[in-house]
């Protein structure tokens, strides 16, 4: 067998991905600019402004039949209805409660979150119709959304002190770019922002004001640089449009990767003419809005509803200048929408439409990300199996990308090689020693196939697999992906190793949602 990383079982639970820092803290260091600092005594922002408490419990990535230990996170969230609440999607990320308080700290509320959207970064609040609503808002003003702002305005930051008292600091909007603020390789638009801002009151995420109006939601500061990422106005109007539907379809992908085409050597091989850009589609995920338009590994994307992408993959916006391709896509459009591509193919141009959809995190081979969602898992004689994510991979640490195991990192980035006979990879992710698993402990970080001779796609599958008797009458055998070992657990010692682990405290052996 081929020698694998190894990531000792009781090392994994400590390099977890840690909790992302809250953007602002009374600790950190801000150099502070009074003069650019109105204090408003709460007279204005705080009546369209509530704080937000949140508690978040994620589960425990090396030992998925159990939770960590809570958390809690505040913010500052706008108030866009008379029973709604904006915020970012990362303070309602794994939440067991959450809780509207006046900025004056007299009232408090229960709040329920109606939508959320990891990928851009927003959340919507909302209470329950009657008496406590109305008693929870009373006085307080709901927010217009502001027109898109040119760069080189000036936009607010509302920030609450405990005390009640509002400060506004002017930033001026310097650029704009396609950025991720909360999830990586999910791009939006996003303003940077210069402001120096007050670390006196600090909260996770603040609302961005324009003249009055709701501009954006700041999602980071830097405090050196005193540069504030924002989440841009069109995606918070775009983000409320959709919540507003029955169900909640938000922004869509076109569901391909592409290369610049840069390289005159590369031009020259696809013919594409010096009068043209162009991005280079180097794969179409399949089942996607591009698949099912019939797009072609090979294709050049030449300009979108009239927009030309320049070499490099860039479009000239009305307002911001040069922006990546993907702002005409994921920010301009809802899933339903069409989109009309210019394409280069085969030495000619022509013209396709397609029909934007979404891809729900649910679909995918390897998971992205799964908030709120308790990961599948079975524990069998002491050997642990568990669904391949992102977040099992962040789990080796930081380095990850370089760390985690080869099969690992190969099935994430080449989902299409596996999906035929899997709908999740099915992975042997650490063992127990026990009687069960003598000379066995130290295999972990593979790929199971097939156990009892059945083919497993899903967690499901695998847990059905064990059920039944083995071909052999006394064990079981698992089999791997690009692997000749097969191994085999006795049926009779495994079961009295399953029923010995429950009455020694775990709670449960298995889960397959």
């Amino acid at each position: 067998m081929k020698s694998i990383y190894l990531l000792p079982l009781f090392l994994l639970g400590a390099c977890q991905k840690p909790a992302t820092s809250p953007t602002l803290s009374a600790t950190t260091p801000v150099a502070t600019a009074p003069e650019s600092i109105t204090t408003t005594q709460g007279a204005d922002a705080h009546l369209s402004v509530v704080r937000v408490n949140a508690t978040l419990q994620n589960w425990n990535v090396a030992q998925p039949w159990e939770k960590n230990p809570p958390r809690r996170r505040r913010s500052l969230g706008a108030i866009v209805g008379e029973r709604h609440v904006i915020t970012t999607a990362e303070m309602v990320a794994d939440v067991t409660f959450v809780e509207l308080e006046s900025t004056d700290g007299t009232r408090r509320t229960r709040a329920e979150v109606a939508s959320v959207d990891y990928e851009v970064n927003l959340a919507l609040l909302e209470l329950p119709e009657g008496e406590e609503s109305k008693a929870f808002f009373q006085g307080m003003k709901v927010l217009e959304i502001a027109p898109t702002p040119p760069l080189r305005d000036t936009l607010e930051i509302i920030q609450v002190e405990d005390n009640g008292q509002s400060l506004v600091t002017a930033g001026q909007l310097l650029s704009a770019d396609v950025r991720a603020t909360f999830l990586p390789g999910q791009l939006f638009l996003t303003y940077r922002v210069k402001a120096s801002m007050q670390s006196s009151a600090s909260s996770f995420t603040v609302p961005v004001f324009n003249e009055g109006k709701l501009a954006g939601i700041l999602s980071s500061y830097d405090s050196k640089d005193q540069i504030s990422d924002v989440i841009a106005t069109p995606l918070i109007a775009r983000f409320l449009m959709e919540s507003k539907k029955e169900t909640y379809q938000g922004f869509p992908n076109l569901g391909v990767n592409i290369n610049p085409t840069e390289d005159i050597h590369f031009r020259s091989y696809l013919k594409i003419p010096e009068s043209e850009g162009g991005i280079y589609v180097n794969k179409v995920r399949k089942g996607s809005a591009a698949d099912k338009a019939k797009l072609l590994p090979g294709d050049v994307i030449l300009g979108i509803d009239g927009n030309p992408i320049d070499r490099r993959g860039y479009y000239k916006d009305p307002i911001y200048g040069a922006l990546p391709w993907v702002q005409l896509v994921r920010g301009n459009k809802s899933a339903g929408d069409s989109v009309t591509l210019s394409l280069w193919r085969d030495g000619k141009a022509q013209e396709t439409s397609v029909e934007l959809t979404r891809q729900e995190e649910s679909t995918r081979l390897v998971p992205n990300y799964q908030f709120g969602i308790a990961p599948n898992f079975l524990i069998k004689g002491g050997m642990i199996f568990q669904e391949l994510t992102r977040p099992l991979l962040e789990a080796y640490g930081e380095d990850w990308e370089s760390r985690a195991p080869l099969n690992f990192l190969d099935a994430m980035s080449n989902p299409e090689a596996y999906q035929e006979n899997h709908e999740r990879m099915i992975c042997l992710t650490g063992v127990i020693p026990t009687q069960a698993t003598v000379g066995y402990e130290g295999l972990r970080n593979l790929m199971v196939s097939r156990v009892n001779g059945k083919s497993v796609r899903n967690m499901k599958e695998l847990i059905s697999a064990f059920g039944a008797l083995p071909l052999s009458g006394k064990s079981h055998s698992i089999q791997f992906l690009d692997e000749t070992l097969v191994i085999h657990l006795d049926e009779k010692m495994s079961d009295l190793i399953d029923q010995n682990l429950l009455q020694r405290g775990l709670n449960q052996l298995s889960r397959a949602d």
